[in-house]
């Protein structure tokens, strides 16, 4: 089976306005787009997603006007192919980002499925990883094991030096990449290009919102109360060689982030001519050169995302340069 370029779906910008912390500028320079705003620092690409307490912002739109999440449900096998959806239903499994960290991100965690099944009555948790487009600085759990009276300390004083002296501080480099597991605190750095592959929640425990334009004691514990959100936070340490498995440099090839994300989403890092993808829903980030699916199809020049449908069959991207393909996990 060959590529059909009618079933690729070029994704333009889809950047929810006026998020709680600054930054866009990135992602405008990336896509070779006017900058938007001061505060426009996402891209949610192949979104089946809403934003947490909005019925469609947040949601990719296809060119024939249908939601994805619409299209997905109606033709399952089309989008995501059989195996797939015996193993999980009409579900991407995946939400993949733009992220320009115009400045520092609050210190905050994911909760994982189980918390989200049985506290929220959620499909997933939301682990999450990044690849790189630029350097800076990140934290990344905890140094030391942290009790929960002190946590709730912290976060009752908003004491936002001591939280980010409690986390592990790396330096980042483009190219890496960094697995974030459900639960460990965390937060990005200034100044920081990403692209994020993550599971389809928008689900945040806040545990600093000083000088951010939040109202973290209403909305930052899900709506749970800070005596339940917590629960979901890991509060035992991380030693250095723990991290040492969490960030790296990506390399290159079909399976570039840690082994321990399989399960949540997949991605693939390409260089060079002409790669082929294998059949599958799949989303494709250009990050350099310009490709074209197939002898005929749409242009893909970089700073363009595009969706891959498992009816596309094998795709043969022409050109050189280089380019991420994210995918949800593995049917098996």
């Amino acid at each position: 089976m060959s590529a059909s370029t009618t079933d690729v779906v070029l994704l333009p910008s889809n950047r929810p306005p006026e998020r709680f912390y600054r930054g866009g500028a990135g992602i405008a320079r990336f896509r070779g787009e006017p900058d938007a705003g001061e505060r426009v620092p996402e891209d949610w690409v192949a979104s089946t997603t809403t934003l947490a307490g909005e019925a469609r912002l947040g949601l990719t739109t296809l060119p024939d006007g249908r939601t994805l999440a619409a299209a997905v449900a109606q033709q399952p096998e089309r989008w995501l192919g059989p195996e797939h959806v015996a193993a999980f239903g009409a579900d991407t499994r995946l939400l993949v980002k733009l992220l320009d960290a115009g400045e520092r991100l609050p210190v905050h965690a994911h909760p994982d499925d189980a918390f989200a099944a049985r506290t929220l009555g959620r499909a997933h948790g939301k682990a999450e990883a990044w690849y790189l487009l630029s350097g800076g600085e990140i934290h990344l759990g905890l140094e030391h094991e942290l009790p929960r009276a002190e946590l709730e300390a912290l976060v009752a004083a908003q004491d936002t030096e001591a939280l980010l002296a409690r986390l592990h501080r790396r330096r980042v480099d483009a190219g890496d990449v960094v697995f974030v597991p459900p639960g460990v605190l965390h937060a990005i750095g200034a100044g920081i290009l990403l692209v994020e592959l993550q599971q389809p929640e928008d689900l945040s425990i806040l545990v600093e919102w000083r000088d951010f334009a939040l109202d973290g004691a209403r909305d930052g514990h899900l709506g749970l109360g800070f005596d339940v959100a917590l629960d979901a936070i890991e509060l035992r340490a991380r030693s250095a060689a723990e991290l040492d498995e969490l960030v790296r440099p990506a390399g290159e090839g079909g399976s570039v982030l840690p082994a321990a994300s399989n399960r949540y989403f997949r991605l693939e890092h390409r260089i060079g001519p002409d790669p082929v993808l294998e059949p599958g829903f799949a989303v494709v980030v250009v990050l350099r050169g310009a490709f074209r699916l197939g002898d005929d199809g749409p242009a893909l020049p970089a700073g363009s995302t595009a969706l891959v449908p498992w009816s596309a069959g094998p795709a043969r991207l022409v050109g050189d340069g280089e380019v991420l393909v994210c995918r949800p996990p593995a049917p098996r």
